[in-house]
């Protein structure tokens, strides 16, 4: 069962919920609109991973390669699933998040690494609303995640990179 808005709240203020920091006008009536962190991470056109602050400014993202950014906010729980998603306002101008990794596990609590793709140049700046998570309640026993990216609250490339043969050979 999702959780609606005024639930999100509640479980907020009780602690069963973390958004740090919290602000009651980036509530929905079932998600909350996380913000875009302060760091990109990006192969550039060498092949070497590049790691920026995105300026006040704003960075320009281009397509055909994936930009590895954060949430602003630290998400998570421990009563519940969530789920990252993109906002439509920012996909109908062609940013698409979390292509393929949308699910967090009951149990993590970190800034979530994001995966940026564009279609057509698009100009991002730190703190933008980006996408939105919804909070969905376990049925039966629930065991909380401890693997994986949970550790990490800054953006975190592939551990299979270098498993995965990329270049054809």
């Amino acid at each position: 069962m999702i959780l609606t808005g005024s639930e999100i709240k509640k479980y907020v203020e009780n602690g069963d919920i973390v958004i740090e920091p919290f602000n009651q006008e980036q509530l929905n009536p079932n998600s909350y609109n996380y913000r875009l962190g302060r760091t990109l991470t990006f192969k550039d056109d060498d092949g070497q991973y590049k790691t920026i602050t995105i300026p006040e400014e704003g960075f320009v993202l281009y397509p055909n390669r994936v930009y590895l950014g954060h949430t602003w906010e630290t998400l998570g729980s421990c009563k519940c699933a969530m789920s990252l998603i993109g906002r439509s306002s920012t996909g109908r101008l062609g940013l698409f998040l979390q292509v393929s990794a949308d699910l967090g596990h009951t149990g993590s609590v970190h800034k979530w690494t994001l995966e940026l793709v564009t279609a057509k140049p698009f100009r991002v700046y730190p703190e933008m609303i980006t996408g939105q998570i919804s909070f969905w309640l376990n049925e039966g026993d629930a065991s909380l995640y401890e693997g994986g990216y949970s550790a990490y609250s800054c953006p975190q490339i592939s551990k299979m990179e270098r498993k995965v043969d990329t270049d054809g050979k």
